[in-house]
């Protein structure tokens, strides 16, 4: 795998959205973002709960900075056109070895339904195959979950089965919808 991209320099772009990475100061407008979208992101992302506050932005802010200077987690900013967050992507669960990572993402709940997320997914995608040198990022996602199953398809992933026991999740062993992308599946650009 190649080392990873100075976090400052790295920008992803597109016609509808930019990824940048995390900054300690985006913590209030992620806090913003997961309270608005607190019934559309609990049922399927166990860190966002009804106590989340102010403070959990900020350790998750600190969490992104470090994972990125680790090479263990390259968590993106989703931004509109006019700068405002709109959600999250990003690549963790870094096989150096088999060179996979697992993608994930979501997007506040007014941004929801505007074909921003397959975008954010593909921008990931390819900033791994380009700048990590992975040859697979695989989409995991709990079977009803289904917009997250829909923008995996949307980008171009590949639905390969539904894993048992594939995730820990609200503490119980849950099966998976196991998507996955290689290089030449891209559809988004």
């Amino acid at each position: 795998m190649n080392a990873p991209p100075c976090p400052e320099s790295t920008v992803l772009t597109d016609a509808a959205i930019t990824l940048r990475p995390w900054r300690s100061e985006d913590a209030a407008a992620m806090y913003e973002a997961v309270r608005e979208s607190m019934a559309s992101l609990t049922a399927w992302l166990p860190w966002c709960h009804a106590e989340y506050g102010l403070a959990d932005a900020q350790a998750r802010m600190q969490a992104c900075r470090e994972g990125w200077a680790q090479g263990e987690l390259f968590a993106f900013a989703v931004l509109d056109s006019d700068g405002r967050l709109q959600g999250s992507a990003g690549l963790s669960q870094i096989n150096r070895v088999h060179r996979s990572a697992n993608a994930g993402y979501w997007l506040r709940a007014s941004a929801q339904g505007r074909g921003w997320a397959p975008r954010a997914l593909a921008q990931v995608a390819r900033f791994g195959f380009e700048q990590l040198a992975l040859i697979r990022i695989e989409v995991v996602a709990e079977p009803g979950n289904l917009a997250s199953r829909r923008t995996a398809e949307r980008a171009g992933a590949r639905f390969e089965t539904i894993a048992r026991n594939k995730i820990w999740s609200r503490d119980r062993a849950a099966d998976a919808a196991v998507y996955s992308l290689v290089p030449g599946d891209l559809l988004l650009p």
